[in-house]
């Protein structure tokens, strides 16, 4: 379809070019637009049929935002948030959706305006929709920050109680979290309310400016002021010095060949995913050198042909500990496809009621969000396998779209100890 709607001709003038990347904008912004549109209708078609079949109002639509997002290849976070932007544009904000049919607004920029409405009721939301897009001009030159800032003036002075009280209950949803950054780094972010956010940054400047100051007046070079607000963010945190090694428990999954023989096969590390060899054994030297730092290594077995770690099986209902964190090991992040969210619930694949039984190919990793959605009636999970013989699951939709799933893959060698996974555990000692 792309292909037909636009034919790149690698013969055509810069100028045509730029215009070619402006008209395939106008395009991708007037296809989301007719997602909103289709997404919405899907919801109303939704609730229609669970109206009719009897089913609570509460609950005509669960699971639903876990379909759209693996429709649109997203988490189930993010449909979620599609979903009810979606209901909001169609239902109450003509001029915003129509700013972004016709390419005003990206599909971002819609999003940002339909969230700042969502606290505010449907005439204030129609009177924000009117001030902001009625006018294409209006929106003319603005980024997202500038589009936040607008629709959250305008909110304010339609509802001032509503954006308040929006305020006071966002203040509970503070958080850190942490996610994977390229070449072995990492994104540790915190949510705070404002005035914590900006208190806390402003004195990671003044912590760096010293360091920098310091480090000038002693003759030695100076780090930039991002890398020196992160050092000084680490210290405030963990109380320790940087590259000393962290008496916090870490799962790291290694081959004997890459741990022992300078081998180059990447390791996995818990809750980040693979890093180089040469890191993981700095991170399992450090420890182990460090006096403050208790080091254990539990060897686990990994299947030859495959690269699986190997099944423990248990007669009780629920996951024991041990399976637990294998299972956690394995499938590093929720199985469920465009969902990088934490393993939170170790969850049977076929029911215990129904006969499944509690091993680690009957089990999967899966956040809270998506544990629950595979829950609603018309989701089905089955257990098969790829052609590599990996650990691999089918979900099955209420519409009857089936998505894949397969644990990523583990360390493995080319030696005699290729199928030896060590796991290296590392805290505080006692």
């Amino acid at each position: 379809m792309f292909g037909a709607s636009f034919d790149i001709d690698p013969d055509a003038s810069e100028a045509a070019l730029v215009d070619q990347l402006a008209a395939m904008n106008r395009a991708a912004s007037s296809i989301a637009a007719g997602q909103v549109r289709v997404t919405a209708m899907l919801e109303a078609k939704r609730q229609a049929r669970k109206a009719a079949e009897g089913v609570p109002a509460a609950k005509r639509c669960q699971g639903l935002a876990s379909e759209v997002g693996l429709a649109r290849k997203a988490s189930p976070w993010h449909g979620a948030k599609f979903l009810k932007m979606s209901g909001i544009l169609v239902e109450d904000m003509p001029y915003t959706l129509a700013a972004l049919e016709s390419g005003v607004l990206t599909e971002g920029r819609a999003m940002i305006i339909a969230d700042q409405a969502d606290c505010l009721s449907p005439a204030d939301r129609h009177a924000m929709d009117a001030e902001l897009c009625a006018d294409p001009d209006v929106l003319e030159g603005l980024g997202d920050r500038k589009v936040e800032a607008e629709a959250g003036r305008v909110a304010i002075r339609l509802d001032h109680d509503a954006v308040m009280e929006r305020i006071s209950r966002h203040q509970c949803d503070r958080t850190v979290t942490a996610r994977p950054a390229p070449h072995g780094m990492m994104y540790l972010t915190a949510l705070l309310t404002a005035a914590e956010g900006l208190t806390a940054y402003q004195a990671l400047q003044a912590q760096a400016a010293a360091a920098a100051a310091a480090s000038i007046a002693a003759g030695h070079g100076c780090a930039g002021r991002g890398a020196l607000m992160a050092d000084a963010f680490y210290r405030r945190v963990t109380g320790r010095e940087v590259g000393a090694a962290v008496p916090v428990a870490l799962n790291l999954v290694v081959s004997d060949e890459s741990l022992l023989a300078q081998g180059p096969e990447p390791a996995v590390l818990q809750g980040y995913g693979p890093i180089p060899a040469a890191v993981a054994r700095q991170m399992a030297l450090a420890a182990l050198l460090d006096p403050e730092v208790e080091a254990a290594v539990r060897k686990l077995y990994a299947d030859p042909a495959t690269g699986n770690l190997v099944a423990m099986e248990s007669t009780a209902r629920a996951f024991p500990k041990g399976l637990r964190w294998l299972i956690a090991l394995r499938d590093q992040r929720c199985r469920t496809p465009y969902c990088d969210a934490p393993v939170r619930h170790i969850d049977h694949i076929t029911r215990h009621a129904d006969g499944g039984p509690t091993n680690a190919g009957n089990g999967q990793g899966l956040c809270e969000r998506c544990n629950y959605a595979k829950e609603s009636p018309g989701w089905q999970t089955a257990t098969v396998y790829d052609r590599y013989g990996r650990h691999t699951t089918e979900l099955t939709t209420p519409t009857g779209r089936t998505y894949r799933s397969t644990a990523p893959p583990q360390p493995t060698g080319a030696r005699v100890f290729t199928n030896d996974i060590h796991v290296v555990r590392i805290h505080a000692a006692a």
